[in-house]
């Protein structure tokens, strides 16, 4: 024991123990040190600012607005925009909570100037079929980002039931010119004639122009959109998936199809681009970069 020990030796032995324990913590230290300057700059790499591809995109100061589907959030949005901000689109990315009484709480800051932001449009009540309240939420987007920012143009991207958002708006609100302007529309995985299992007609085919030979009771009443719709204003792009069997698990092509009918009398350009495979699953359609390489240059490309 050290007690039994002379005392200079004893010292000598506690000496070389302390100078055991301060090099043992110095190298932890390190250690420790080396671990969090590399986590800070594989923070700062994933997180840094991508620069603005100004020779691919517009530079804009026109928003996108992002609806998601029934049942979602603005989570399910997050793939596309970040791929763009990835792209070099933009820096900007804020979300619009909308609550169930349709107040709107913006999250984030649209600086002056901000080139080509990206609103994600979050629906607390997000599982109501009345497509009446889905339109005023939408409807109170526009107005909220109206009167913080004064915009005067916008786009606006739909997946699944987010698109009934964007169409029914536009059935009530498409000739309001005190709103702003819509210039281009993208929908993805859109149900506009039904939904597989659930209300969609039988035996259903569609004509050259797109219209349905069989209509559900939504369809019907977006009929009057024919009417509303902004005419020569708005580019369309209109995304299906196809699994291999003419449905992307959850809507059959002919029913997204049927979009055609409904704006392409009106509309500045039209255009379909079809998914195939498992990324045109429904659900996968807003997550897959076959999705992001078509939507991006739609929308920001110059």
């Amino acid at each position: 024991m050290l007690y039994l020990l002379p005392f200079s030796f004893g010292k000598n032995i506690l000496k070389v123990f302390e100078r055991y324990k301060m090099k043992r913590k110095s190298i932890l230290l390190v250690i420790l040190a080396t671990f969090l300057l590399l986590l800070g700059a594989g923070f700062y790499l994933k997180n840094r600012p991508v620069a603005l591809n100004t020779e691919r995109f517009v530079q804009s100061t026109r928003p996108t607005l992002f609806f998601h589907g029934f049942g979602s959030s603005s989570n399910a949005e997050r793939h596309m925009a970040n791929a763009a901000k990835e792209a070099g689109v933009t820096h900007t990315i804020i979300e619009a909570n909308v609550a169930e009484d349709g107040k709107v709480s913006l999250n984030g800051e649209i600086p002056k100037g901000a080139i080509n932001p990206i609103v994600l449009v979050n629906y607390e009540n997000n599982s109501d079929p009345d497509t009446q309240k889905v339109a005023t939420y939408a409807y109170q987007v526009v107005k909220a980002l109206q009167e913080r920012y004064q915009i005067t143009e916008m786009n606006m991207v739909g997946h699944s039931y987010g698109n009934m958002s964007i169409m029914y708006y536009l059935l009530y609100h498409g000739q309001d010119t005190s709103l702003p302007k819509l210039i281009k529309q993208v929908d993805i995985a859109g149900h506009f004639n039904g939904i597989l299992g659930m209300n969609e007609p039988e035996n259903v085919t569609l004509a050259a122009d797109g219209k349905p030979s069989a209509m559900d009771d939504r369809y019907q009443r977006l009929l009057g959109v024919r009417e509303t719709y902004p005419a020569n204003q708005i580019d369309v792009l209109n995304i299906y998936g196809d699994t291999g069997d003419g449905t992307d698990q959850s809507v059959r092509n002919i029913s997204s199809q049927s979009l055609r009918y409904l704006v392409a009398n009106r509309a500045k350009s039209y255009r379909e681009v079809k998914i195939d495979g498992k990324d045109g699953q429904h659900s996968q359609l807003h997550e897959t970069s076959k999705v992001d390489q078509v939507m991006i240059p739609f929308i920001w490309g110059k």
